[in-house]
Parts: structure tokens; C-alpha cells; sequence
């Protein structure tokens, strides 16, 4: 079992930064494809980007594209969203999840078998 456990959200003016950890219990954690998600108060959970095992390919939704920046560091057990250039409309909790593959980017939920608890982000306008 892999638990996840996802850091460093607050609350944060339009524009600003914030850099999401997501620390994994397990060295298996550097075998699988990672990503994160994140679902608004009375929202559906939204893909927001994915890395594969060793971090050679990442995918983004069009919503963060050019924003958001997923990264790994495996000897770390940990994955990373940077966001930037950040809006009301990003407020939401963050989840980071854990697929079955290592070298899937998939956007769908369904790919995902273990998930964070989640680290809730604010941008206030």
C-alpha cells in the first residue's frame, strides 16, 4: 500500500506562486506514473497534469498549460506542482494520485489508484 500525503497550499493573491509536494510512503513510488488533480467547491475532480515514471514526459490540461509545472525527484520518494501566474478561479483542494503504469500520462481518474488526502489552495482576487 502506497499512502500519499500532498503539502504546501495556502492562500495566495492572483498572480502569485505556490509549489505543491507530494510525499509517497514507499520506494515503489519511482516505478509508477504520478499526477495531480484538484476539484472546486461543488465541482467535479479535475486532471490537471500527469509525469511518467522516470519524469521523461509530462501532459497538462489546457487550463494550467503554461502555468503549472509537474516534476519528480524519485531519490526523494516525492512529486511537485509549481503553479504560477495563479488565479481565483485555481482555488480549489489539491490531490496527488498514483497510477499503475509507469510511463501513462492519462488524464483519467479511473488510471489513478491511490490518492493524497489533499492540500486545499486559495488565490484571492
Amino acid at each position: 500500500q502506497v499512502q500519499l500525503v500532498e503539502s504546501g497550499g495556502g492562500l495566495v493573491q492572483t498572480g502569485g506562486s505556490l509549489r505543491l509536494s507530494c510525499a509517497a510512503s514507499r520506494r515503489a513510488f519511482s516505478n509508477y506514473a504520478m499526477g495531480w488533480f484538484r476539484q472546486a467547491s461543488g465541482k467535479e475532480r479535475e486532471f490537471l497534469a500527469a509525469i511518467t515514471w522516470n519524469g521523461g514526459r509530462t501532459y497538462y490540461a489546457d487550463s494550467v498549460k503554461g502555468r503549472f509545472t509537474i516534476s519528480r525527484d524519485n531519490s526523494e520518494n516525492t512529486v511537485y506542482l509549481q503553479m504560477n501566474s495563479l488565479k481565483p478561479e485555481d482555488t480549489a483542494v489539491y490531490y496527488c494520485a498514483k497510477t499503475q503504469r509507469r510511463s501513462t500520462t492519462s488524464s483519467s481518474l479511473r488510471d489513478y489508484d491511490y490518492w493524497g488526502q489533499g492540500t486545499q489552495v486559495t488565490v484571492s482576487s
